[in-house]
């Protein structure tokens, strides 16, 4: 199918809740961590005693894949993460990019243009299809204030966003653009996301910047897509 005829195909409804495929039984830190790995796959995994679930750390420029029930964390400045479910096979994923897109012939997961494709693809292979993905997104803080003129925090939301509506993936919740860092907490059997707005660096340095710029918390508010847990 056709990159025009698939962006055009009809949406497809998710099963109920009783008719979805169970979570593939969680593996155990050691097999985890003995699976091959693939180039930009995360591989520090550990086990979170907050959540009681074995984890996985992705980092800049990492995804991660999975139908079993773990957890998937990064922390996040003025990157996205893209996190992606399955609602009929119960496969989610996350990644982790740095800017829109390359402007020479470097192609990696740094790159939102590559890393929502590398995403996409590994999903695809554990049976997820595009019809049935929708998404959540995060980060896109301001949180250095000498990255004001360069907007990277904003130029990647609206990279993200525009992505999403050109592959027809429903948008259904964020926490994005402001000035905090934040740690998200993603669990892809389920596709339920957490999210933790940590302390800033330079609170001080923004207040101007905010004021003239029309308050960048309000403004993420105001397009909220959705609710957003927090712990």
């Amino acid at each position: 199918m056709s990159d025009v005829e698939r962006r055009r195909a009809p949406r497809i409804a998710p099963l109920r809740a009783d008719l979805a495929p169970p979570p593939a039984q969680p593996a155990s830190l050691a097999a985890l961590r003995a699976r091959p790995r693939r180039p930009g796959q995360a591989s520090f995994f550990y086990f979170d005693p907050h959540f009681q679930y074995n984890a996985v750390k992705v980092l800049p420029g990492e995804y991660f894949v999975s139908n079993e029930n773990m957890s998937i964390v990064t922390v996040l400045g003025s990157c996205i993460a893209a996190c992606l479910w399955d609602s009929r096979m119960q496969v989610g994923g996350m990644n982790h990019f740095m800017l829109p897109d390359s402007d020479s012939s470097d192609t990696s997961g740094r790159y939102g243009s590559y890393a929502m494709e590398l995403l996409i693809n590994e999903m695809l292979k554990l049976g997820a299809r595009r019809e049935t993905m929708q998404a959540k997104i995060f980060g896109g803080g301001q949180v250095m204030h000498n990255f004001t003129t360069m907007n990277v925090g904003e130029r990647n939301t609206d990279f993200v966003k525009q992505y999403l509506q050109t592959e027809r993936i429903p948008l259904v919740s964020e926490d994005v653009l402001d000035i905090y860092p934040r740690k998200v907490v993603y669990f892809p059997a389920t596709g339920k996301a957490m999210v933790k707005r940590l302390a800033h660096a330079h609170p001080d340095s923004l207040v101007a910047q905010e004021a003239q710029r029309g308050n960048a918390a309000t403004l993420a508010r105001a397009t909220a897509g959705g609710s957003v847990d927090l712990f």
